[in-house]
């Protein structure tokens, strides 16, 4: 049984149509890309699985239960992580305390991230554990968003543009990130732009235009 299933969804923004009948499925451990320009419906797509974006029709099931009826928050609690574009770390808050927000309790059959183990993953963060998030750069900030979400032992997770904007360096800090969480057994679909990026960590990479896979 697939972990993420996403069946016939179409979604957008009032009257305005995004998706068209999207399909596509990822098992235990898989990592699935969304690869296209800005406007091809990759950001849409996450946030209409997540209930952030309403669907017109189709359906979403994870962990064979379906979700695309729950708010976002219920999705979050069902062990489905997400990681916006934008980031969104708290950025009053230290490092150790953006953790501590995010943090779920560990699930049946299901890695669980310490932040011991977090801070394996991205050992930048282990260094800073007491700054706030408005003294980080931003390639930081993606560490920490990427961080805070495993802190909520998600059995999988959504990645909006994980390499924007990134120095090379986090680039390959993020890579090696998701390469982990794949032999974790976690299961993960991206939105992303770069095509070298999406070949770099991805089992299969979807071509997404005008709203639609290729």
């Amino acid at each position: 049984m697939a972990t993420l299933e996403v069946r016939g969804l179409s979604a957008g923004y009032g009257r305005a149509r995004v998706l068209y009948d999207v399909s596509f499925e990822a098992g235990a451990g898989e990592v699935i890309a969304l690869l296209g320009r800005n406007g091809a419906g990759k950001s849409t797509t996450l946030k209409a699985m997540i209930g952030l974006v309403a669907k017109s029709s189709g359906e979403v099931r994870f962990d064979g239960q379906r979700i695309d009826q729950r708010e976002p928050h219920e999705i979050a609690r069902l062990g489905l992580g997400y990681v916006p574009e934008e980031r969104r770390i708290f950025t009053d808050l230290t490092v150790a305390e953006n953790l501590e927000v995010g943090r779920q309790p560990p699930r049946p059959a299901t890695a669980a991230w310490s932040d011991d183990a977090l801070f394996a993953l991205f050992p930048a963060l282990g260094t800073m554990r007491a700054r706030r998030g408005d003294r980080m750069s931003g390639g930081e900030q993606q560490m920490l968003a990427i961080a805070r979400t495993l802190a909520g032992n998600p059995k999988a997770i959504l990645l909006d543009e994980p390499s924007e904007g990134l120095a090379p360096i986090v680039v390959n800090a993020v890579v090696k990130a998701i390469q982990e969480l794949k032999r974790a057994g976690v299961t993960i679909v991206l939105a992303e732009q770069s095509q070298r990026f999406a070949e770099r960590v991805a089992d299969r990479v979807y071509r997404m235009e005008r709203g639609q896979l290729s």
